[in-house]
């Protein structure tokens, strides 16, 4: 399973990243590849400044060794080992009115010491993180999103939905990073449920990514925007970092794991702002916007 995944997700990665160089029109992807001294790597690639993304990052890794005293504590093992991989990827566009969007689709497996797989699970899931709101570009995401789910379990996308209006939660801001999408963990062999049926269902909601996201890009970015626009913007991204930085568990498993920490941090974007207590105009696009973030809804 382990194998078959990380073809995958490099299957996925290529075809990701060749769509978004296309979609841009300009910017290509820087490539490095790195080794984890403790076991395994992986192929970050990044994009800047291009003509529509000015920071993004498309990341595989497949990383194994002993598991950190840290994570055994958090997992209720000891004297375990592990293997992890995944896709991970943030974009960051230069127009306020292109969304940011977020992805991950992980694998993981725990060994004892006579290297028996003693648990396994998949997780990830995508989000939508918009500055201003079009509710048309939030019903399509979250359309395919819901779509992806159907085919392998009725209450697939009402669970993790759910899960990731909650997940993605700045509980010190009381607010929602954004729209949300799905989120899922955890996801282990069942009655149910095989890892074979989980592997369907991951890759399936992986291959929906580009479907979900690109046609916002395309119908959004060459709409004009004002400076105040981009000011808030920033802001925003603000409160996108206060979220990976103080909740993200993928951020500090790879803090803890001794993962590269320019791919753990290729999610920050290159230019924020924090204006101390910054309230948008009543009735304006930026406190409609705060409110729906405030109050989660169902978009399908």
């Amino acid at each position: 399973m382990k194998d078959k995944f990380y073809t995958y997700i490099q299957n996925l990665q290529d075809t990701i990243t060749a769509r978004l160089e296309e979609v841009d029109g300009k910017a290509k992807f820087q490539e490095d590849l790195w080794k984890r001294p403790e076991g395994g790597g992986g192929r970050t690639r990044v994009i800047e400044n291009g003509n529509v993304f000015e920071k993004g990052g498309v990341n595989i890794s497949g990383v194994h060794g002993e598991l950190p005293k840290s994570m055994q504590t958090y997992f209720g093992v000891e004297d375990a080992d592990f293997f992890a991989c995944g896709l991970s990827l943030v974009l960051h566009p230069k127009s306020p009115m292109v969304p940011t969007v977020h992805a991950n689709w992980r694998y993981f497996e725990m060994y004892d010491k006579k290297g028996n797989i003693v648990d396994q699970w998949f997780g990830g899931g995508q989000d939508l993180t918009p500055y201003y709101l079009f509710e048309e570009d939030a019903i399509h995401f979250h359309s395919v999103c819901k779509k992806a789910c159907d085919s392998h379990h009725s209450e697939f996308h009402s669970n993790y939905k759910k899960r990731c209006d909650e997940y993605f939660w700045n509980t010190h801001r009381n607010e929602a990073r954004g729209l949300g999408g799905l989120f899922f963990d955890y996801c282990k062999a069942t009655n149910e449920m095989k890892m074979q049926d989980w592997y369907d269902f991951v890759t399936e909601v992986g291959d929906s990514f580009l479907e979900a996201y690109i046609p916002i890009v395309t119908k959004r970015k060459n709409i004009d925007f004002t400076p105040l626009q981009r000011d808030w913007q920033e802001i925003r991204r603000g409160r996108y970092v206060e979220f990976n930085l103080v909740h993200d568990k993928g951020t500090l498993f790879g803090l803890k794991t001794n993962g590269r920490i320019e791919s753990i941090l290729m999610s920050l974007p290159p230019h924020v702002q924090w204006r101390y207590d910054h309230q948008p105009e009543v009735g304006s696009e930026e406190a409609k916007l705060l409110a729906v973030l405030q109050h989660p809804k169902d978009w399908v």
